[in-house]
């Protein structure tokens, strides 16, 4: 494994621990989005379906335990434990258009006609675009906590540092995967007026503000 892919996946974990202890320290899951987190639910969901019949290794299987583990906890914690605390009001983006032309993608575009091939495929596209939500509800209220901007930075992080991976191992491996590259863009892209938003003002002790 070279360190790109590495430091992402560590950087998507931390991602996910700082969520969670966002939600348990303030015991409030306001300024997150569930129809966002919902969406990873279901991309990891689908994504790791292979997770009992194909072994890679124990890091590999760890990795997939614990992101499933996490993502649901993070919707018990939402929609169970602090859902009086869960800003409905402003999390209104229209999640079905995205989960719908993904499904119908990755039926169309994939490497292979099988079932958990489309549904990796379809993990893929979803993911590119599942924080499409969350920051759609931070433009709406206008604003985000700061815990709620470093967890956002550490989310796209991870998926830069694919990128990165993406480029290393097509000089280095002779790999490259279309549909993942494509998508991993398309994910980063999104998070680039975050970024930023990020540097220049949450970095220097201030607060993210957009425009409402």
């Amino acid at each position: 494994m070279n360190p790109f892919r590495l430091a992402g996946d560590l950087f998507h974990l931390l991602a996910i621990i700082v969520l969670l202890i966002k939600i348990w320290q303030t015991r409030s899951c306001s300024g997150i989005s569930g129809k966002s987190q919902v969406l990873y639910a279901l991309v990891f969901t689908t994504r790791y379906l292979d997770l009992f019949i194909n072994f890679v290794s124990v890091y590999n299987t760890s990795m997939k335990i614990i992101f499933i583990l996490a993502t649901y906890a993070t919707l018990f914690l939402m929609f169970y434990k602090f859902r009086s605390t869960y800003d409905s009001h402003h999390d209104t983006f229209r999640a079905e258009l995205l989960v719908v032309p993904c499904g119908g993608l990755a039926v169309l575009v994939n490497h292979d006609f099988t079932l958990l091939e489309i549904m990796w495929t379809f993990s893929i596209y979803l993911e590119s675009v599942a924080i499409m939500p969350q920051l759609y509800m931070v433009s709406k209220t206008g604003e985000a906590e700061s815990i709620t901007s470093h967890y956002l930075f550490a989310l796209g992080s991870y998926r830069a540092l694919y990128v990165v991976n993406w480029v290393y191992r097509y000089y280095f491996e002779g790999y490259y995967d279309i549909i993942a590259v494509v998508s991993g863009c398309v994910q980063t892209i999104l998070y680039c007026d975050f970024f930023y938003l990020y540097i220049t003002k949450v970095i220097k002790g201030g607060e993210l503000k957009l425009p409402a």
